[in-house]
Formats: structure tokens, C-alpha cells, sequence
């Protein structure tokens, strides 16, 4: 079974947005945000995902992607 691979770090770093900034914007935690772009949640909100994705101006699929061959951590 794949897996799915959180690439917010990547489209934070193609729009020079840090953490905090991020934060601010979205209205999540620093220290929630952290778990998102380490990939170390299990389950994201609908209203998180739009919301990072209208601050960030991008679609899920930019900062979600599926790895059929990779292995889920157990």
C-alpha cells in the first residue's frame, strides 16, 4: 500500500513564506503547522488545506502527493 507525502515545506520555500508567517495567516499553531510539513499527522482539516492553500495561492495536489510504492510507517 503507498503513501500519502506532505510537500508543504517545498511550497513554503518556493514562496519564501516561513513558519510564522504561514501561522498567522492560517490561523493554525506553529507547532501544529510543524506536524504538517514534517508529515507527522495522521488526518488534515478541509478548512486547514483551503486555508494554507489560499495563503500560499495553490492547489492541494502542490502540497499533497501520492507515492504508490512507499511504504506507510507503522
Amino acid at each position: 500500500m503507498g503513501k500519502i507525502i506532505l510537500r508543504l515545506d517545498r511550497v513554503m520555500a518556493d514562496r519564501k513564506m516561513s513558519l510564522n508567517e504561514l501561522s498567522e495567516h492560517v490561523g493554525v499553531s506553529n507547532v501544529n503547522l510543524s506536524k504538517i510539513k514534517t508529515g507527522k499527522i495522521s488526518a488534515i482539516r478541509f478548512s486547514t488545506l483551503e486555508a494554507i492553500c489560499e495563503t500560499l495561492h495553490c492547489q492541494p495536489g502542490d502540497i499533497l502527493e501520492y507515492d504508490p510504492d512507499a511504504e506507510k510507517e507503522k
